[in-house]
């Protein structure tokens, strides 16, 4: 494998070189893949390279040989820094943007920068496109920190709005990146002479003042002070009555009831949500419709007896109703129906337990008795 010290030795100072004999980047580049190339077909006097040693050296000289390109390339872009803004015709003369304000094309705009005693060291001019904006150019990186853009003049064209200048913008940094500053201005204003007739006014009308009329001073009042009247006190107002009891709600009190109470008719009022005549399979599900059929009404259900079935089906009932008519029962509605469906998918002693709490719920526990009133 050949040295490349000497590609190396060219690239010592970090330029973008050019040799005394006039050898450029491309030929510095040709020769360098001529070398990766005589490398790779075993041209070196020591001996030929092994196949991995070779490609190994060939991505090695590609990649130096890229950096250089790059290098080239980097260097030889150059520094530019541009200005851009707009300018639009203030036509009310408010000094600011409003919804009333319109691009100005062919208005000279002046970049002017100055030293720290005022004297202006570099000023560049240009006109506004068609839209109302413009891109002045600065060659180089100049310092354009204590710069203005200012609308200088209205250019070749007489312009409605070009009477009078706003006032200057300084300019501000916007990003720098490999060399390249850009700047952006605020919005340049230009003036009409007047402003326009459907302008809102800006000054309210001073009001008149207000002549309030003198009047001839009356008779001086009394110096004494007038004689103290004592009112008589207020009667006092009779207490009010007490107030009645407020009724018990029926929901919040706790009641229990057995299967007896539900058939009888002088209960029927209590039936509020319920309705005697509704199946029990619409109530319970399939699984209560697959045992006691499809025509059972709540009704009959309540007369069950003699079958651990049947007897599960009237406590169920039973404990349906009084979850519907007491907050307090133990068991909700959806509790019972799933206690229910529970025991139908299990054992005959799964039903007889089930069963059995219902019977105690529905029997009143801790003292809970059944507060159904015969209705009315």
């Amino acid at each position: 494998m050949k040295d490349i010290s000497f590609q190396l030795g060219l690239l010592a100072d970090g330029r973008v070189m050019t040799d005394e004999s006039g050898a450029d980047w491309a030929a510095l580049s040709y020769h360098l893949l001529g070398n990766v190339s005589n490398d790779y077909n075993g041209g070196s006097p020591g001996g030929s390279l092994s196949v991995f040693e070779g490609f190994m050296d060939l991505a090695h000289k590609l990649l130096f040989t890229a950096l250089v390109i790059f290098a080239a390339a980097i260097d030889g872009t150059q520094a530019a820094a541009m200005v851009s803004g707009a300018v639009f015709c203030d036509q009310c003369k408010d000094g600011q943007r409003s919804v009333f304000d319109y691009p100005l094309s062919g208005m000279k705009v002046t970049v002017t920068c100055s030293d720290g005693n005022a004297q202006v060291t570099m000023s560049r001019e240009e006109k506004t496109n068609a839209f109302g904006t413009y891109v002045i150019r600065f060659d180089g990186t100049p310092d354009l920190s204590n710069c203005n853009a200012q609308v200088s003049g209205s250019g070749e064209g007489a312009h409605d709005c070009g009477a009078t200048a706003g006032p200057a913008q300084k300019l501000r940094l916007m990003f720098r990146m490999f060399g390249t500053e850009m700047f952006g201005v605020d919005s340049l204003l230009s003036e009409p002479a007047q402003p326009m007739s459907f302008c809102p006014k800006s000054s309210n009308p001073v009001p008149a003042p207000v002549v309030t009329p003198t009047r001839p001073p009356g008779p001086a009042p009394p110096t004494g002070s007038p004689p103290t009247i004592r009112l008589p006190p207020l009667p006092r107002l009779p207490p009010l009555p007490p107030l009645p009891p407020m009724p018990p709600l029926p929901f919040s009190e706790a009641s229990a009831c057995s299967h007896q109470y539900w058939t009888m008719p002088e209960y029927k009022c209590y039936w509020r949500v319920l309705n005697p005549e509704s199946k029990v399979s619409l109530i319970f599900g399939p699984l209560a419709a697959r045992r006691y059929g499809a025509d059972m009404t709540l009704r009959e259900s309540l007369k069950g007896r003699g079958d651990p079935y049947k007897t599960l089906l009237r406590e169920a009932t039973t404990a349906l109703l009084n979850s519907y008519n007491s907050l307090q029962f133990p068991y909700n509605s959806v509790g019972v129906v799933t206690h229910t469906n529970w025991a139908l998918m299990g054992s005959t002693r799964g039903v007889l337990i089930t069963g059995l709490r219902f019977i105690r719920a529905n029997s009143g526990t801790g003292g809970i008795t059944c507060k159904l009133t015969p209705c009315k």
